[in-house]
């Protein structure tokens, strides 16, 4: 019954009680974006024959799994970020999956040690900075970000959203909590406005000529040049890779996870194994302008021209064990306020 229901008719039958599915299906819960996941379940159904019906949720996923129970008729979770896939995983959704395709297909680094969840995508958080304002090689680390010579030039969004929460993480991670709280209250010394919108916000302020300098997402630079008001912004920055002054460049993922009350799963490790394949990841990269993970794929000729940059080798589940720590910090120091 559920292949009658497409995207968002999925997602307002889902929250009724479980109908009787068909056999060949698979149903999906998705933070992500219903464009962004079109090309992908087009191409999966074309090679499989399993229908692909995916309910888009802006929030709340962890709740809405919480109400349905075991009659949920999700079979899989996709999402950005590692604190999301932590939280589903940390909340008793999730099942390890065994699959050596799997692990073939998704680096070490990019997956739960135990197989909870999967890579699919990076992004990096990188500096924008103004290209009449900042000198090639002002800021290559993001430690230098604290330094008194920014005094007034940053911006930013939220510090205790989840992408800046990572970011934190991650600073714990390499340095310890003196260090990071000390390097918070430096960067929140530096900012130019309080922490405030989204990433492409901070271009645009940028622009705009209120600060210099701002924390981003990469892929934001391929949204911001897609969209003809927001390519001026874009056409004002350069796009930095800053390093940890002891590691890589800072990224996070979008990842897949198997629902532990899966009503399909034969056909729900299908669809993973199919996202992972470097065919599947270089069509999910190009249609959100991030990074493929599988070896021997590549990202858009777009994403490749910002340049090349060394991932941080910290797996992603231990950054998302310094969350809880990360959030005290940043509200100890009021980085918002």
């Amino acid at each position: 019954m559920f292949a009658t229901f497409k995207n968002s008719v999925f997602a307002a039958a889902a929250s009724c009680v479980a109908l009787p599915l068909a056999a060949a299906e698979v149903n999906v819960y998705s933070y992500r974006q219903p464009e962004l996941i079109k090309p992908l379940t087009d191409a999966f159904t074309a090679e499989t024959g399993i229908e692909v019906n995916v309910a888009y949720l802006e929030k709340g996923m962890i709740e809405r799994l919480e109400a349905e129970g075991a009659r949920s008729p999700a079979d899989v979770i996709l999402t950005v970020d590692i604190s999301r896939l932590a939280a589903v995983v940390d909340a008793g959704f999730t099942q390890p999956v065994a699959s050596e395709t799997l692990l073939s297909n998704v680096p070490e680094i990019y997956r739960d040690p135990d197989g909870h969840w999967f890579g699919l995508t990076t992004r990096a958080r990188i500096v924008y900075a103004s290209k009449d304002r900042v000198a090639e090689g002002e800021v290559t680390t993001y430690e230098d970000l604290a330094d008194p010579k920014w005094q007034g030039r940053i911006c930013t969004r939220s510090g205790t959203h989840a992408y800046n929460v990572a970011l934190t993480s991650a600073v714990l991670e390499h340095h310890g909590e003196a260090f990071t709280k000390t390097w918070l209250e430096g960067v929140k010394s530096n900012l130019a406005r309080k922490p405030q919108g989204n990433d492409r916000a901070q271009v645009k302020a940028i622009w705009a000529g209120e600060c210099d300098i701002s924390v981003g997402n990469t892929y934001y630079m391929g949204k911001m040049l897609s969209d003809d008001e927001q390519k001026a912004w874009a056409d004002s920055v350069n796009v930095i890779f800053p390093t940890f002054e002891n590691g890589g460049t800072h990224v996070n993922v979008s990842g897949v996870a198997m629902v532990k009350s899966a009503p399909n799963q034969d056909e729900a490790l299908q669809f993973m194994e199919f996202l992972t394949s470097p065919k599947a990841q270089e069509i999910y990269a190009k249609a959100n302008f991030e990074y493929p993970i599988a070896e021997g794929t590549k990202a858009d000729p777009l994403v490749e021209g910002w340049g090349s940059f060394t991932p941080d080798s910290v797996n992603l589940m231990t950054l998302a064990g310094q969350r809880d720590a990360a959030i005290k910090l940043i509200e100890t120091v009021d980085f918002d306020g």
